[in-house]
């Protein structure tokens, strides 16, 4: 028994020493033949090969996923929305800023995106021009979410925000503000994040308030509107 064994593996063996996979095999399908099998059949070699020019031939193809974009923000004034033309484009930072603002306010677990979200959402997207402009007077972001924090307290722990937050009557007032305000200063440009933190301040809200307790004025408002103002103000 032992023999039969070991006269088994040596073949086995003496085969494997044998085997090139780069010269081609006795057994190897030819074009135009088939394969036959007592239990398939037969098989043609047009549907039985190795050499498939797709390599994942049973893969199931995936549909293709259409995405929306938004390039333009809420407003309450349904004029604007039959007449976009007519209107100033949003930046992309704002865009962005504003999509930060709603995960700021899903972080601090409110249930609407109110001015003081605004706010965090221009210093977290971080490389627009009004967040410049806070942070050169040594406003943060950290520094923001500690007023907040103070001024609502923790917020409840069980107690999820939506997915997307809706505005409160003073934020959607602030984007609609800096659209009124792009348009009287007319010009060519985008509406930014500049505009958006300047109709912040002009609510005189929870935003406002955060922003007077970080040493934020109407000077330096001013200050920042000048420079919007300015024709050489490239935008963001």
């Amino acid at each position: 028994m032992a023999a039969q064994s070991l006269s088994a593996t040596s073949v086995i063996r003496s085969e494997y020493k044998q085997f090139n996979p780069n010269k081609p095999s006795r057994n190897t399908l030819r074009p135009n033949k088939t394969l036959q099998s007592q239990w398939l059949g037969t098989i043609s070699r047009s549907n039985f090969s190795h050499q498939s020019s797709n390599p994942r031939p049973f893969l199931r193809k995936r549909p293709c996923i259409n995405a929306t974009i938004s390039f333009s923000l809420p407003t309450a004034n349904p004029d604007r929305v039959e007449a976009t033309e007519k209107i100033p484009k949003w930046s992309s930072t704002a865009i962005k800023s504003f999509a930060m603002a709603e995960l700021e306010a899903r972080k601090i677990k409110s249930a609407n995106t109110g001015t003081e979200a605004l706010i965090m959402g221009i210093l977290n997207e971080g490389t627009n021009f009004a967040s410049t402009y806070l942070r050169a007077y040594g406003i943060t972001l950290s520094k923001v979410r500690d007023e907040i924090l103070k001024l609502f307290g923790q917020p409840e722990f069980f107690f999820y925000s939506p997915e997307h937050p809706p505005l409160t009557e003073a934020a959607q007032k602030a984007l609609d503000w800096a659209v009124d305000e792009k348009l009287k200063s007319g010009g060519k440009g985008e509406i930014t994040t500049a505009h958006i933190l300047l109709g912040v301040w002009q609510q005189k809200e929870s935003g406002y308030q955060i922003l007077t307790a970080l040493g934020f004025n109407d000077e330096r408002a001013k200050e920042l509107e000048s420079i919007i103002s300015d024709p050489r103000f490239v935008g963001e």
